[in-house]
């Protein structure tokens, strides 16, 4: 009996040493290998060493993967100056023309802002429209009007309207210079590498530009917060100030909500960006998230390149070796 438990006690030592040394193996070389990086490239390696260690846990970390069919139509020809098409699980590229070009984001801009002002306020928070003159779309807010961030959010993701980007700026703490500035950290966080703005609504400017893929890595955040998922998935809603005497109807600039699986997430428009559109489409078990700059057609080129996904590629399964 002495002699088993001697034995247990050691082994279960050998054990924690064994993990130890297993560990601060992982450790002295993942600081190995950030010492030759820059402040991206400790991101990288920090992203990659995560993966490797989630990928080992168990098979059923592994996603089907698509893959082209023999027989599958050719690529669509689209007048969009930027497209991407990723497969959201596997993070495999479908489609792809000059992901990485500099582009006008016109209203697709509001994907950030949207992502600044949810770190910034309860949807139960009250705040007070400014004094603004602002173009384009409204949502018809009212000077001195009271109404909550929840149906600003409505406003800003279901209406697209610029009102509302103003005055989540104007109410937060340092005011809009302030909040811009937030804008741009936020897309530096979310390592938007070709992302700047100078406007929380999406106007154009020389230094407000983002790009295709850019996009879907500011959509695909905003789109893991229920909030706003829920929100940019409503056709319509009809909002009210705080004492109920100003109302706002609010339908939907997604033609495509509910079309081919598509859950949201967020148009654009200016005369000189062209049309902007990035949508999130969830259908038997896949997520493809789809973005156009500078199209003639952003909803027919956005409809076309999902038809053709989902109607070219086989999701295989991938099983890991033994």
């Amino acid at each position: 009996m002495l002699a088993k438990r001697f034995i247990n006690r050691l082994l279960t030592k050998t054990h924690f040493i064994l993990v130890l040394s297993s560990s601060l193996f992982f450790i002295i070389s993942f600081c190995f290998l950030i010492s030759f990086e820059d402040g991206d490239g400790i991101a990288k390696v920090a992203l990659a060493f995560r993966d490797s260690l989630s990928f080992a846990k168990t098979s059923e970390s592994f996603y089907p993967t698509p893959v082209l069919k023999d027989n599958s139509k050719p690529y669509p020809l689209i007048s969009a100056q930027g497209a991407l098409a990723i497969d959201l699980n596997s993070r495999i590229v479908l489609y792809e023309k000059n992901p990485d070009m500099k582009l006008l984001p016109a209203s697709t801009t509001k994907i950030i802002t949207a992502l600044v002002a949810v770190d910034s306020y309860k949807p139960g928070d009250v705040l007070v429209v400014p004094n603004i003159n602002v173009e384009g779309q409204k949502m018809g807010l009212k000077a001195g009007e009271k109404i909550t961030a929840e149906n600003l959010f409505k406003g800003l993701l279901i209406y697209s309207a610029n009102d509302a980007a103003e005055t989540l700026a104007g109410n937060y703490v340092g005011g809009r210079d302030a909040f811009i500035e937030k804008m741009n950290s936020k897309s530096a966080y979310l390592h938007l590498k070709n992302t700047h703005f100078d406007n929380p609504v999406g106007f154009d400017g020389n230094s407000q530009y983002t790009t295709a893929k850019d996009l879907i890595f500011a959509a695909e955040a905003a789109m893991k917060i229920p909030f706003i998922s829920n929100v940019v998935g409503a056709k319509e809603e009809v909002v009210k100030s705080v004492d109920g005497k100003i109302v706002h109807y609010l339908r939907s600039t997604n033609e495509l909500l509910g079309e081919n699986g598509v859950i949201g997430v967020k148009t654009g428009w200016t005369e000189s960006a062209r049309e902007n559109f990035v949508a999130l489409s969830q259908k038997d078990g896949k997520r493809i998230m789809v973005a156009v700059l500078g199209s003639q057609d952003r909803f027919g080129e956005t409809r076309e390149l999902l038809n053709w996904i989902y109607e070219s590629y086989d999701w295989q399964e991938v099983k890991p070796k033994e």
